[in-house]
Order: C-alpha cells, then sequence, then structure tokens
C-alpha cells in the first residue's frame, strides 16, 4: 500500500491540477450535466497517468485515484472559500 501512494506523489500529482481546468472547461459547456463531470475526467485522468506509469491495470488504478483527488480538492475548495463567504459564487446556468 505505502508503494501505492509513493508512486502517486512522484509521478502523477501534476496531473491533478490539469484535470481541474479539463473540469472547468467541461462545466462552461451547457449541454454536459454538471453529475457527469467527474465521469467525463475519468478518460483523461486514466489515459494520462497510464501513459505516465505505463499501461497495467496499477496505473489505471492510479488514475482513478488521481481523477478522484482532483475532483475531491475541487470539491472542498467550493465548500471552504465559496460556502464560508471568502469568494461570491458565479451565477448557475
Amino acid at each position: 500500500m505505502q508503494e501505492l501512494f509513493s508512486s502517486l506523489t512522484d509521478k502523477a500529482v501534476a496531473l491533478i491540477p490539469a484535470l481541474v481546468v479539463i473540469g472547468r472547461i467541461i462545466r462552461s459547456v451547457p449541454a454536459v450535466p454538471r453529475w457527469l463531470i467527474p465521469v467525463v475526467l475519468l478518460v483523461p485522468g486514466v489515459l494520462g497517468t497510464m501513459s505516465l506509469l505505463g499501461w497495467s491495470v496499477e496505473s489505471a488504478i492510479h488514475g482513478v485515484l488521481i481523477t478522484g483527488a482532483a475532483v475531491y480538492g475541487n470539491q472542498i475548495w467550493k465548500k471552504a472559500v465559496i460556502k464560508s463567504g471568502l469568494k461570491k459564487p458565479k451565477k448557475k446556468r
């Protein structure tokens, strides 16, 4: 288990900000429902991680974890900053 997380921090963490940006781009597309964004982010998350770490099941698991970290980080940001009143929320579509 320690091996799993050490390789995550070394190689694939750079994908997290990229996935957040891709998620914001997808969010701006009116045809895509918001609940579908994490599912859509799995594709670039898994493919990006597999291209960095190699094509294996373990790399696919890393991709799911990296995508989860990006989505969870975005949710924490929304709850901590926007809901606390430090930043005004944008209008919903």
